[in-house]
């Protein structure tokens, strides 16, 4: 009897640590009866042991296989597996997640309901220890990251974009794979791409999944700057518009710094910047005490400045995108490094 294949694929750097348990999880997924799975590992070179623990489940488990991805960005390898992947529906799963047994189920069920061009479930954050959890609770508030569909736990229907994603593979032959000129928002991009062309993109609040957030404030700032970078190189490819959310993080930063800047010749300016910067704190505390309320007071000391990290972090990213777009500019090396 002919198998149905199914590939997933995961783009991985320097993951010792997880690289283990996340072979585990996925050989331990539930599979319908009469799918076959393949399981294809980019690897951006990795130079902790990753390479020699995915090496020896390749050796034990033909049904994974580590290819490499010498650009070390999630596109490139993400497009390097999908390459090589032999399945008719391919899923993408992360190593920083952790996913329920019948993840790969209810992806496939939900491709068949919906026959679109990518489905997935939402954005579920959760951390381990006191500053993790305040960044994951942080993350998944309206209050911080402007109330993204893709983090509402319950939305079942269209989307502009999904948590990772599960696609027929017609999906990569007819809209082209991911752009990999973009180090980072290179899922936005190609969720844009398709639902341009009048594709759907469909968020399933079956789809179960735990991701996994920085662990630090310093890898959480490096990691939103890198992401409000290149949204503006994203917006300028597709001449798309710039949803508020998007665009208040770096308005209030060039607002404050240019307040600043024109209170040394003129002080009307600086009690400008003193105003902004106090009710900026009013919203973070604001912020913060909703949060808390919700997931819980221990977390409360640490999340203001979690707030400020996020939104000073991706608007002074943004900042630096628009300077690059808006000069013409091809994206600069100092953002061309994947962060963790």
């Amino acid at each position: 009897m002919t198998q149905r294949r199914i590939s997933v694929i995961a783009p991985c750097r320097n993951e010792q640590a997880h690289v283990v348990a996340f072979c585990d999880a996925v050989a331990a997924q539930a599979l319908p009866e009469g799918v076959a799975l393949e399981v294809l590992v980019a690897d951006g070179m990795s130079d902790d042991g990753t390479r020699e623990l995915l090496a020896q489940r390749c050796a034990a488990d033909p049904r994974f296989a580590m290819i490499d991805n010498p650009r070390r960005i999630v596109s490139s390898g993400l497009n390097r597996c999908i390459e090589r992947a032999r399945g008719e529906v391919i899923v993408r799963m992360d190593l920083h997640t952790r996913y329920e047994s019948d993840y790969i189920v209810e992806c496939l069920a939900a491709l068949e309901r919906t026959r679109a061009a990518n489905v997935g479930g939402p954005w579920r954050a959760e951390g381990e220890g006191a500053t993790q959890e305040a960044i994951a609770a942080a993350f998944q508030s309206r209050w911080v990251t402007g109330g993204a569909r893709s983090r509402a736990l319950d939305h079942e229907g269209p989307a502009d974009t999904v948590y990772l994603g599960c696609w027929p593979r017609a999906t990569f032959d007819r809209y082209g794979l991911f752009d990999e000129d973009l180090v980072r928002n290179q899922d936005d991009e190609h969720n844009l791409r398709l639902t341009r062309r009048g594709a759907v993109v469909w968020q399933s609040a079956r789809i179960v999944s735990v991701y996994r957030p920085r662990e630090t404030l310093a890898q959480l700032f490096r990691q939103q700057l890198q992401y409000g970078y290149w949204k503006p190189f994203v917006m300028r490819k597709h001449g798309q518009a710039a949803a508020l959310r998007q665009l208040a993080p770096g308005a209030f930063v060039a607002a404050l710094a240019l307040s600043l800047l024109l209170g040394l010749v003129w002080p009307a300016a600086g009690r400008g910047a003193v105003l902004l910067g106090n009710l900026y704190g009013v919203y973070v505390l604001a912020a913060s005490l909703a949060i808390a309320r919700d997931e819980g007071y221990e977390l409360l000391l640490r999340l203001p400045l979690v707030i400020v990290t996020y939104h000073a972090g991706y608007g002074l990213g943004t900042l630096c995108g628009w300077f690059d777009v808006l000069r013409g500019r091809s994206p600069s090396p100092a953002f061309g490094t994947l962060t963790r």
